[in-house]
């Protein structure tokens, strides 16, 4: 039986999956990361596939999000995102800490995956941590310096850009996380990307151009790179989508 527990580990909800028979046991964990304006509870489908897998599964809920939401507007969220996506990757550690303290994880077999922004704080996170064995980005972004820009120029057509120094203070600290950026941090770890051609949301050419580039890291390891494209989706992921990440981690973790 697949159980499903809510816990909190300090501040930080979520929802904690895994076969009952397995509960206490060290096992490899897959972290998944929900999307922006999303919550965690949305991916419970994803959450299932892998337990029934053996592995634990847990569902955090981003910062305004879901049961951690605030009274915000429209607005004030679109220009909090990465904001929520630094403290995502942030909080990932305190996370995993804690199920080490309590050996519930096996440290040499930690997975990542997200869709959408789950996805790009998947690939921004890639460059933070190598208790990271194996990721998976839904629908992301590796570039988040460009991304960022794009943002900007958004914001600035509705009268709602920052001052030029703040913006360059905002490209600096995002140049840390952008994987785009240091290819080289990916250290060979198995990535699968997964994006349709039609996403309106998350256009597919960033993740798409910076896997042509970085499969000259994984010449000796082709299989642990691979990009799957979708021609109809949107910016939403296929049920093939999901059960070729399901046998990603499967295969490699």
């Amino acid at each position: 039986m697949i159980i499903v527990k809510h816990k909190f580990t300090k501040h930080i909800p979520s929802l904690h999956i895994v076969l009952r028979e397995l509960e206490q046991k060290q096992l490899p964990i897959v972290l998944f990361i929900h999307g922006f304006t999303s919550a965690k509870e949305h991916n419970l489908h994803y959450a299932y596939y892998l337990a029934e897998q053996g592995f634990r599964v847990v569902l955090p809920e981003a910062p305004m999000h879901g049961e951690r939401y605030k009274n915000v507007t429209e607005s004030e969220l679109n220009q909090s995102f990465w904001e929520i996506v630094l403290t995502t990757i942030e909080e990932l550690d305190d996370l995993v800490t804690d199920l080490s303290e309590k050996n519930l994880i096996d440290s040499d077999r930690i997975g990542l995956v997200g869709t959408s922004m789950g996805g790009i704080v998947t690939l921004g996170a890639l460059t933070q941590y190598n208790w990271i064995k194996v990721g998976a980005s839904l629908m992301g972004c590796p570039a988040y310096v460009s991304l960022a820009k794009s943002q900007m120029k958004e914001l600035e057509k509705s009268g709602q850009s920052l001052p030029l120094a703040e913006q360059e203070q905002v490209y600096d600290t995002l140049a840390t996380f952008d994987l785009s950026q240091q290819p080289e941090k990916l250290q060979k770890r198995p990535l699968l990307f997964w994006h349709s051609e039609v996403d309106d949301v998350v256009p597919i050419e960033p993740a798409h151009t910076f896997y042509l580039n970085a499969k000259r890291y994984y010449l000796e390891n082709e299989g642990h790179l691979k990009f799957i494209k979708d021609e109809t989706s949107g910016h939403k992921v296929s049920r093939n989508g999901v059960l070729e990440t399901i046998r990603w981690f499967e295969n490699h973790l």
